[in-house]
């Protein structure tokens, strides 16, 4: 069986999906691609090519020399000044990324977005935006992006949206082997071409303080052990991923961590409008509700759930450890 050649490129980013990749487990990165007979051509930090070697490389896959099957980019797409896109030239060739991306996206069989800069523009396309950041395919929520709305690639899928600030590796490499092995089908991702492998799971689901949840005890202040929705802006209920059931370095989550999720898995999660890390409300309920939940049920639940809460729950979620476990109820053996 001939192996898939991997292309991968970045862009206007901070590598940050790169890092967390190097942190593929069980097995490490390079033996996952290997067994899944991905080829891997290039890669800025873990490829020893440079210059020359590197643009022939990329001559030879525009002149169909060499098959592209995977094109991965990392980091959003510049544009500017005035759609030259100067601001970001590959290095030793004077030509801008932009336009070896554009070139090598019509030569690959599949091209994945990898991270929500790429995706949809993220951290690079936030505020005023200078360099005219955008991703591959969608410009925040809107499609369009520098690929435009209509590319498809060889495989007849737009482009592939690995979102998250960053990645976690096992949503890349899960992905890419999906795309080698299986028969992909655009009914395989959402409606912002994100994966369902995890974009079909919450953030929420396995959550460490979902009891505090279910009776809306809420941490006040960083630290607090409680549910972080009301009033620490956690995003957990309505963020697209499977953090906290697919584990980050084999332990780890934002909210395990104590920070609050951000979802950054979505379009625009850069620009939130207000603070990470504060909750706004309209008349005291929070406006980033579960979006499958109806507001007059939030207020109902949470008023039965706050006045059922145990002590335990209500007293911990205001603390910075645990200060009472829960109570052990000896059977009676009369």
């Amino acid at each position: 069986m001939s192996r898939a050649n991997l292309l991968w490129l970045q862009s206007g980013g901070c590598g940050g999906c790169s890092m967390s990749l190097l942190n593929a487990e069980h097995p490490d990165l390079l033996s996952t691609l290997d067994n899944a007979g991905i080829n891997l051509l290039w890669h800025p930090s873990l490829s020893e090519q440079t210059g020359s070697e590197v643009q022939a490389l990329l001559q030879a896959i525009l002149a169909d020399e060499i098959p592209l099957d995977l094109l991965c980019i990392e980091g959003s797409l510049l544009r500017g000044p005035a759609g030259t896109g100067r601001f970001h030239l590959l290095g030793g060739t004077g030509i801008a990324m932009i336009h070896w991306v554009e070139q090598l996206a019509a030569k690959a069989r599949f091209t994945l977005a990898i991270g929500s800069c790429a995706a949809f523009g993220g951290i690079s396309s936030a505020a005023d935006n200078i360099t005219d950041a955008t991703g591959l395919q969608f410009e925040g929520e809107l499609r369009g992006g520098l690929l435009g709305s209509d590319y498809r690639g060889g495989a007849g899928l737009p482009v592939i949206n690995v979102a998250g600030c960053p990645t976690h590796p096992d949503w890349v490499t899960e992905t890419l082997m999906s795309l080698v092995l299986d028969q992909p089908q655009r009914a395989d991702f959402d409606d912002f071409h994100r994966p369902r492998l995890y974009a079909d799971q919450l953030v929420h689901h396995g959550c460490t303080r979902n009891e505090y949840y279910e009776y809306k005890a809420s941490a006040e202040q960083p630290g607090d052990l409680g549910c972080m929705m009301e009033h620490m802006g956690c995003l957990g209920t309505q963020a697209h991923a499977d953090c906290n059931t697919r584990l980050w370095n084999g332990s780890g989550s934002c909210t395990r961590g104590g920070y609050a999720c951000i979802n950054c898995t979505a379009p625009e999660f850069e620009e939130p409008r207000h603070s990470f890390v504060e909750t706004p409300k309209i008349a005291g309920i929070p406006v980033g509700l579960p979006t499958d939940m109806p507001k007059a049920w939030f207020v109902a639940l949470a008023s039965l759930s706050k006045a059922a809460t145990p002590v335990r729950l209500r007293e911990n979620a205001r603390s910075e450890h645990l200060i009472y476990p829960p109570t052990l109820h000896k059977k009676n053996h009369k």
